[in-house]
């Protein structure tokens, strides 16, 4: 009798280990992509859902110093319920997140942890979820949020699946944040670089005009900024578009 029992959950079993598997290869092949951050965000939740049996969607919060977290969904109703979470200051990705341990539920609506949102989910259908820290060099990086609408949807195996595809899923979220910076940083450079060669271009023009030094010339833009309210790229841009539509012009006539 065992063995007839045992028999037709094994393909379920090996079914759950080849997701795994492939969801592990997904987040391997993230680290070659050249993605935003939220899409590569809501790639991890997309695999969440396929590595955790019993998962019907997942979201990623990933915290940023001095700066609003980032937040993604694999499903339109998970967003839903990461915002009522968001929105009242409870839920079990702020648990996990700020304690950094794993949270477990499969009655949401009947949770004490949460009693002001887990029974505005319970209405929504969503009963069960699973928050697992994302933690990298024991720092919290963030949390995997995993929600399905069954009760007790996730059991111990779920459980352990979802602790081990957080270990992978959180480097890949922090590679994912390390890329966004370094883009931002050359982005932010390139665009500083841009505003000093308008501002020479406008100094230029001034050292042409009135026979003025550098450093004088910086100043006389620096006295149109404040008394325009403007910022010192802005006027430089605007002197030297002037001037280029004045020399068109003579240029025109000759």
């Amino acid at each position: 009798m065992h063995a007839e029992n045992l028999a037709p959950e094994q393909p379920v079993t090996d079914e759950f280990d080849d997701d795994f598997a492939a969801a592990l290869a997904g987040l391997g092949r993230l680290a070659m992509s050249t993605m935003s951050l939220p899409e590569t965000l809501s790639h991890v939740a997309e695999f969440a859902v396929r590595a955790i049996p019993g998962a019907d969607g997942a979201g990623l919060t990933l915290l940023h110093p001095n700066l609003p977290a980032t937040i993604v969904a694999s499903e339109d109703f998970v967003r839903v319920v990461d915002d009522i979470q968001y929105g009242l200051g409870q839920g079990p990705c702020i648990t996990a997140a700020k304690e950094g341990i794993t949270v477990r539920s499969g009655s949401l609506d009947a949770d004490p942890q949460w009693p002001e949102f887990g029974p505005q989910v319970g209405r929504l259908g969503v009963h069960s979820v699973l928050s697992l820290p994302l933690i990298t060099k024991s720092v919290v990086l963030g949390a995997m949020n995993v929600y399905a609408h069954k009760p007790n949807a996730f059991d111990d195996r779920a459980a352990e699946l979802g602790e081990l595809f957080a270990v992978p899923a959180a480097i890949s979220a922090q590679n994912a944040r390390a890329l966004d910076s370094a883009v931002q940083l050359t982005e932010q450079l390139e665009k500083a670089l841009g505003s000093r060669a308008v501002i020479d271009q406008a100094i230029g023009i001034l050292i042409s005009r009135t026979g003025c030094s550098d450093a004088e010339g910086y100043d006389k833009l620096r006295d149109i900024s404040q008394t325009e309210h403007k910022k010192i790229a802005v006027v430089a841009q605007s002197m030297v578009a002037e001037a280029m539509k004045v020399a068109r012009a003579r240029r025109r006539r000759t």
